[in-house]
């Protein structure tokens, strides 16, 4: 709550920055008054700005304080969405070069402008942050922009980004900060967002490096990966298991996935430990190992990219102060219902537990609105699907064949690939499959893994069948369109329920 003190010699400048704070932030969204908001939604990342419209659909007075001064966090400003951006347009660029001929198209003289092609990534993010600020103001939302901090579990106080200070009260609160690159571990390697750089630097490179490494073999080493070897760099990913594709993925599904890079030019040095990355001479050189230990190698390198993770961002929010507790890797320790250890303080997205997905985190936001006002909220974290937004795509939702086997559960697998697809071949884009794991006694759809064109889209099916517990069966009596790449779909499901495709 905005308070007012009586004015004395020690009170002056505090009162002036909080005058301050209320002028400024009278020109923008935010029209505070003096009566504590039922919600206040710390972070506008997708989680935080989904929750603060939920809550004010609701019918809630609430307020959503973002420091980066736009909305969206990371996903929008500096992550999924200009990601995609690059991933779209040097997918277009290197298909024009590589791909046209071969469909009929002759096309001459191509060369990459790289200036347009990062000032599109940008408008793209511009008018996609100016939409949620639209999206508040039509919810009737109020936008905070500054740090927040708590100084009681209904306080907060908030350095505002014009310069001075206001304080807001609610009567409940949900915490959304969201998570930040993880450095390399040890510090060994220096990010200057210049030769060394993370996902943030990776998205805004001035020109194509001749050799890029990528330490981190996860989904965002491999989309930024992707992007450059597209534009024409010599691409080597160092990752530290024997696999891609990060936690979630299933082993037969990065196996292809691998195979199919390693087509497209990017190298693999897979059980491999990165020591240090040396620059010298406007060089990088990577110095790695046997992840077992033995004889070290060095990686010569124009830009290295560090992809090794993310972690939840918590830093300035004064936990310790009120009693919020937080586990070893440092995320908020939450209950089924989001709540924290203190009463009244909630908690989602990638600052708590789980996969660090922006949809995971709007759904909880939505969730954690529906608890405060009607209490009840649902989120099926067994129905999260992930997405590798390479060409081609790889998408999967449920369980994996190394999970079930580790817990022994008997299962069934349907596949097809998508070279059986009518729609796939007359697109000459038929690298893949869809591969169904379903319960062996029952028939019910534990988990769908695609590679292929469209597999991010294609994985919404798989999500909603696994959210109503459907068998392979339902999907196989279904009826798809024909010629479309949800054949595929269909016909997995097909092979896992009656054991035999009909176009395979």
């Amino acid at each position: 709550m905005l308070t007012v003190q009586k004015a004395t010699k020690s009170t002056v400048p505090r009162l002036a920055r909080r005058a301050l704070g209320r002028r400024q932030l009278a020109r923008g969204l935010a029209t505070p008054s003096d009566q504590p908001y039922d919600a206040v939604v710390i972070g506008g990342g997708p989680g935080g700005y989904v929750a603060a419209i939920k809550a004010a659909q609701l019918g809630l007075r609430t307020a959503c304080i973002e420091k980066r001064g736009s909305l969206g966090g990371t996903c929008l400003n500096v992550g999924c969405i200009p990601s995609k951006a690059m991933l779209n347009n040097s997918h277009i660029y290197h298909q024009t070069r590589h791909d046209l001929q071969r469909r009929g198209i002759d096309v001459t003289d191509v060369s990459l402008n790289l200036p347009q092609m990062l000032k599109a990534k940008s408008d793209a993010v511009t008018t996609l942050t100016k939409g949620i600020e639209v999206l508040f103001k039509q919810n009737k939302v109020d936008y905070i922009k500054g740090t927040a901090s708590f100084a009681s579990p209904t306080r907060i106080t908030v350095q505002l980004n014009d310069g001075g200070e206001t304080e807001v009260e609610a009567k409940n609160v949900i915490i959304a900060t969201g998570s930040e690159v993880t450095p390399f571990p040890g510090g060994a390697i220096e990010i200057d967002e210049n030769q060394i750089v993370s996902s943030t630097g990776a998205l805004d490179l001035q020109e194509v490096p001749k050799k890029m490494v990528v330490i981190g073999g996860g989904i965002i080493g491999l989309e930024m990966g992707s992007v450059w070897s597209r534009l024409g760099a010599e691409v080597t990913v160092v990752e530290f298991l024997g696999g891609i594709g990060g936690a979630g993925i299933d082993e037969e599904i990065a196996k292809q996935f691998q195979k199919i890079l390693t087509k497209q030019g990017i190298k693999f040095k897979l059980n491999t430990k990165v020591l240090a990355a040396d620059k010298q001479d406007g060089k990088v050189f990577v110095k790695t190992e046997s992840a077992k230990g033995g004889k070290e190698e060095t990686l010569e390198a124009d830009v290295v990219l560090v992809a090794v993770g993310r972690r939840p961002v918590t830093a300035g929010l004064n936990l310790d102060k009120i009693g919020v507790e937080v586990d070893g890797k440092g995320r908020i320790v939450i209950d089924d219902q989001y709540n924290t250890s203190v009463k009244g303080i909630r908690c989602i997205g990638d600052v708590t537990f789980g996969p660090m997905l922006a949809h995971k985190a709007e759904d909880e936001g939505i969730a954690a609105a529906e608890y405060i006002q009607t209490g009840h909220g649902h989120v099926n974290y067994g129905a999260i699907p992930a997405v590798v937004y390479t060409h081609p795509e790889v998408a999967w939702v449920g369980k994996t064949e190394q999970e079930l086997k580790a817990a022994g559960v008997q299962y069934k697998l349907g596949k097809f690939p998508f070279l059986a697809n009518s729609r796939a071949k007359t697109n000459l884009d038929t690298e893949g499959q869809v591969k169904f794991i379903v319960e062996k006694e029952t028939d019910r759809i534990l988990g769908v893994h695609i590679i292929g064109p469209n597999a991010g889209e294609m994985i919404a099916e798989a999500v909603v069948a696994i959210e109503y517990g459907a068998s392979s069966e339902d999907i196989a009596r279904t009826t798809h369109a024909h010629p479309t790449l949800s054949e595929a779909f269909r016909e997995a499901a097909l092979q896992a329920y009656a054991g035999k495709a009909i176009h395979f």
